[in-house]
């Protein structure tokens, strides 16, 4: 590379650098200073680690911590069995314009934004919403009965929210799949499952743990979704750190929070690449 084409390199990736270590280092080292940094009189601070043993010692922050990490985990796991059919038919089951309609469809909902989404979840599942009217009409049930503000509430929110980010990286992994490698399969005497689990799936594990990191993390971090069909009362970490923040004005406990639930996300992330022997570079390629 000639000391031009070096010029030029540099000058480009200096945006991405900037905004890089401007939006993304400098505020994490700060919220990290801040989450080590303890009260101890007016204005006055000591260096320690006094939040992050309060998280420990306090058993509905850790408990909180968990269910959230286990439903986020669960809302990945649900979402990729829902999405996968979908793309596989997307992508291998249909061509040209119906192809792109249904692609297009799945694209629509995401045009408006998650909060008038979820806000349309609580018209549907209300005590006096179109499910509970519905099945009241057919006989089902024979009175209101409130769907909201409960574990299935939020779990359906965050597919709902999060799905797209599993689909589309599934329809461009399977997009590339040679058709010919699954008549081969047949030709054969491969059976629908085996050439699912032998052909399909081992290509499509890119886009797999690539959908799967992202929905993971988008759940992680959600607070409109749990919080609005979940109630006042549910148990979303998302939830205790914006109290610290918004409400209790304790910006060094939501400081330590917030990267506990950095460490979580990076940690099933790193947990996740490992099991499925995919690299974090061959994942994000997809």
């Amino acid at each position: 590379m000639t000391d031009k084409s070096k010029l030029g390199f540099y000058l480009l990736l200096m945006p991405l650098m900037l905004w890089l270590i401007t939006l993304i280092v400098l505020p994490h080292i700060g919220l990290f200073m801040v989450s080590i940094s303890e009260k101890i009189g007016v204005r006055e601070y000591e260096t320690g680690l006094g939040n992050y043993a309060v998280f420990f010692n306090e058993p509905l922050y850790w408990r909180t911590f968990a269910r959230t990490a286990f439903m986020s985990i669960f809302t990945t796991i649900l979402t990729l069995v829902l999405g996968f059919p979908v793309a596989y038919y997307i992508a291998k089951l249909t061509r040209g314009r119906t192809k792109t309609t249904l692609f297009l469809m799945c694209l629509i909902p995401f045009w408006v934004s998650e909060l008038v989404r979820t806000f349309g979840w609580m018209i549907l599942l209300r005590e006096t919403g179109v499910l509970s009217n519905f099945l009241q009409y057919t006989g089902v049930i024979g009175g209101p009965v409130e769907f909201l503000y409960n574990d299935g509430a939020i779990m359906v929110g965050l597919v709902y929210t999060s799905i797209l980010f599993m689909i589309v990286p599934l329809v461009t992994t399977l997009d590339s799949l040679d058709d010919s490698l699954i008549e081969a399969g047949y030709d054969l005497g491969g059976t629908g499952y085996s050439i699912m689990r032998e052909i399909v799936i081992p290509h499509a594990m890119p886009g797999i743990v690539s959908g799967c990191i992202v929905v993971f993390m988008l759940s992680l971090g959600n607070y409109l979704t749990p919080i609005l069909l979940g109630g006042k009362d549910s148990l979303w970490f998302t939830g205790l750190i914006y109290t610290q923040f918004i409400t209790r004005f304790n910006w060094e406990l939501g400081s330590a929070f917030g990267f506990l639930l950095l460490a979580l996300s990076s940690t099933i992330v790193f947990l996740g690449l490992k099991l499925s022997r995919q690299s974090l570079t061959e994942t994000m390629g997809r």
